[in-house]
C-alpha cells in the first residue's frame, strides 16, 4: 500500500505491507543518500511473511516531497523525519532496520526515539566517524574489473565535495560493483539512478565536513544487530567499531557476502535478522 503522508510539513511517500497483530512493525531506511526505497523493497520482502514492513522516500528522493532550501539539507534532517514518521503514523513502538547510509540515519533516529524504537537493526552501516571514507575510492579501485575500473579511473572523488547531483549519481554508478563481494554477481544488477538535490547536498556536507557521532552512538540502549558482510568495501572493521559503542549490541559477520547480504547470502541474512527481531525482549539490569 502506498500513502502520501504530511510530517515536518512535507509531503511524504509512504509504503508498507499489510499489518500483522501483536507483532511490532519494522521499518526500514535505505540507504545511498540519492534514492528512495527501491534500494531494499523487493529485496526485504521475504520479512514481511511474518509482520509489517515499512518503508518511505526521504525527503527530496523518489516521490517525497522536496523541502525548501535543498543545499541545506543535513543527515540530522532525516533522523528527525524518522521519529517524526513513526508519530504521524500512530505506532507506540516499531523495530528499525538502516543499510549502508540508512544505517546512520536509523542510529541517530534511534538515540532520539529511545522510547519509539524496541529492536535496532543495522545492516552493512557506516562506521560511528567518517573515518571509513578515507582510502574507499582507492580500495573500489582495487575491486573493479578493467572496464569498470577506467570509468572510475575518470571520475575525482573530491568533486563529491560540492553538491552537483550528476556528479554525485555517475560516482555512484561508477563505483558500484565494487561494493558486491562476488564480481560475477555485481554483473546481474543495474546501479541505482537518482540525481536528487537534496541527496547530493547531504552527501557533499558528509564527505566535506566530516562527522563523529561517537556520543550520540553510545547513547544508543536500543538492542541492536549490525550484520555486516565479510567482504564489503566498507571494512568489518567499522561494524566492530559499532559494537563496542553500543551497548545492548550483538556482532552477526555473513561470510562471501559484500554491501547487499540480503543479495550476495540471503539465507544467512534472513535468519540472522529475524532470530534477532523474533527473540524474547530483554531488558537492561538497573
Amino acid at each position: 500500500m502506498r500513502q502520501t503522508l504530511e510530517v515536518r510539513g512535507l509531503a511524504f511517500a509512504i509504503y508498507s505491507t499489510p499489518p500483522v497483530p501483536d507483532v511490532p512493525p519494522l521499518v526500514c531506511v535505505n540507504g545511498g543518500l540519492l534514492f528512495g526505497h527501491k534500494l531494499l523493497w523487493p529485496a526485504l520482502s521475504p520479512l514481511a511473511q511474518g509482520r509489517q514492513l515499512i518503508f518511505y522516500d526521504q525527503r527530496g528522493r523518489g516521490e517525497t516531497a522536496i523541502p525548501p532550501a535543498p543545499h541545506s539539507a543535513k543527515i540530522e534532517h532525516d533522523a528527525g523525519d524518522l521519529v517524526a514518521i513513526r508519530k504521524a503514523l500512530g505506532f507506540r513502538r516499531w523495530d528499525v532496520l538502516g543499510h549502508s547510509w540508512g544505517g546512520g540515519i536509523a542510529m541517530l533516529g534511534a538515540e532520539q526515539d529511545r522510547d519509539g524504537v524496541r529492536r535496532l537493526v543495522l545492516v552493512n552501516s557506516v562506521g560511528p566517524t567518517s573515518s571509513w571514507l578515507a582510502g574507499l575510492h582507492d580500495r573500489a579501485l582495487e575491486r573493479l574489473q578493467m572496464a569498470d575500473r577506467a570509468v572510475l579511473q575518470r571520475l575525482d572523488p573530491s568533486a563529491l565535495h560540492e553538491a552537483d547531483p550528476s556528479v554525485h549519481s555517475a560516482y555512484s554508478r561508477a563505483v558500484y560493483p565494487a561494493w558486491f563481494g562476488d564480481p560475477d554477481l555485481a554483473q546481474l544488477f543495474a546501479p541505482p539512478r537518482s540525481e536528487s538535490r537534496v541527496g547530493a547536498a547531504v552527501a557533499s556536507r558528509l564527505r566535506r565536513e566530516g562527522y563523529d557521532w561517537t556520543t550520540l552512538v553510545r547513547a544508543v540502549h536500543t538492542q541492536t544487530l549490525v550484520i555486516h558482510g565479510e567482504r564489503d568495501l566498507l571494512p568489518p572493521a567499522v561494524a566492530r567499531e559499532l559494537v563496542a559503542l553500543i551497548p545492548r549490541s550483538q556482532l552477526e559477520l555473513i561470510p562471501g557476502a559484500g554491501h547487499m547480504p540480503f543479495w550476495e547470502r540471503p539465507e544467512a541474512f534472513f535468519a540472522a535478522t529475524l532470530a534477532f527481531l523474533n527473540q524474547p525482549e530483554k531488558h537492561p539490569t538497573a
